[in-house]
């Protein structure tokens, strides 16, 4: 699947394909598509919770260093 939306608009697609499937709005011939469609979406969502919180556990971590070497300069 190639259309990766960014974080915000993905949430809202999967929110929308979950409201038609619990309105029973889905028709039975694109219902796997949806669903094949949402795990996609929610697999970059994860993808990209994951490499924002390594990005700012590093950013923190760098953060701490900077301290440290701070101290020592006092």
């Amino acid at each position: 699947m190639e259309n990766v939306p960014n974080y915000k608009d993905a949430i809202e697609e999967i929110e929308s394909i979950v409201g038609e499937i619990e309105n029973e709005t889905v028709d039975v011939d694109v219902l796997t598509e949806k669903v094949k469609r949402a795990a996609f979406l929610i697999k970059s969502c994860k993808n990209k919770l994951r490499k924002t919180d390594d990005e700012i556990k590093k950013a923190l971590k760098e953060l701490e260093k900077e301290g440290d070497n701070a101290d020592i300069e006092e």
